[in-house]
């Protein structure tokens, strides 16, 4: 637990501001991320402190599962893991705070990220509102599968068999963007798809070897598979 501590204090923080903005609707207010009051009152600070409030509890206990359970791994292997070249003096201490700048920027860049969908198509319309950490954890759990592709992982509504973690990105990607185009809910499916496309792109950015690791771990599970 305590050798992640930065997905530990992202989650604490978010489920102790979720919990006292369900009750405190002052809270809930001031943090919800709306384009007008951020484009036209320069509420800058919204477009961070939506991902610290949620809709309900299943909202939030959604989303702090899926970032705990594949933010504590992913912290540990920018923190932990031989990927990046250390030339700095105290080279332990230098490698574990530049993989916890990493992540922490994973995790802020995806809540960024998912924000600009939203900035540019509702900057004039003071009554749109979002919230939650969706395109974060999107950003983490599409950081986790470039790294991980062939981990076999559980869904909540098919816990009995594992699917290969890529096959659960390909599906990620097809059905956000399936229900972007049908719009029939008020989810913000276009804000997942920019947070997991920011996570994708920025894990590639600060260590290109991801990408070749990858596709050498799906062609080598597509050779077995087949053999």
């Amino acid at each position: 637990m305590f050798e992640t501590p930065i997905t530990l204090i992202i989650a604490v923080v978010t489920v102790i501001t979720s919990f006292v903005a369900f009750s405190n609707e002052s809270l809930r207010s001031r943090l919800l991320f709306n384009p007008y009051l951020v484009t036209h009152k320069k509420q800058y600070e919204r477009i961070g402190g939506h991902a610290l409030i949620h809709a309900d509890f299943m909202h939030l206990f959604f989303n702090m599962y899926v970032f705990y359970e594949f933010g504590r791994i992913l912290e540990l292997v920018l923190t932990n893991e031989d990927y990046f070249s250390r030339v700095l003096p105290n080279e332990e201490f230098w490698g574990r705070a530049t993989g916890s700048l990493y992540f922490l920027t994973l995790y802020s860049g995806g809540v960024v990220f998912a924000s600009i969908p939203a900035l540019q198509k509702h900057n004039n319309n003071p009554n749109y509102n979002s919230l939650g950490a969706s395109g974060a954890v999107s950003a983490v759990l599409l950081g986790y599968i470039l790294i991980f592709p062939t981990t076999e992982l559980m869904l909540l509504i098919f816990p009995f068999f594992g699917i290969p973690a890529f096959v659960m990105g390909i599906f990620f990607f097809w059905y956000e963007s399936y229900m972007n185009k049908k719009r029939m809910t008020n989810i913000a499916h276009d804000a997942h798809l920019y947070g997991a496309a920011f996570g994708l792109v920025f894990m590639t950015i600060i260590q290109p070897y991801f990408i070749v690791r990858f596709y050498t771990e799906v062609s080598n599970y597509f050779s077995s598979f087949f053999s």
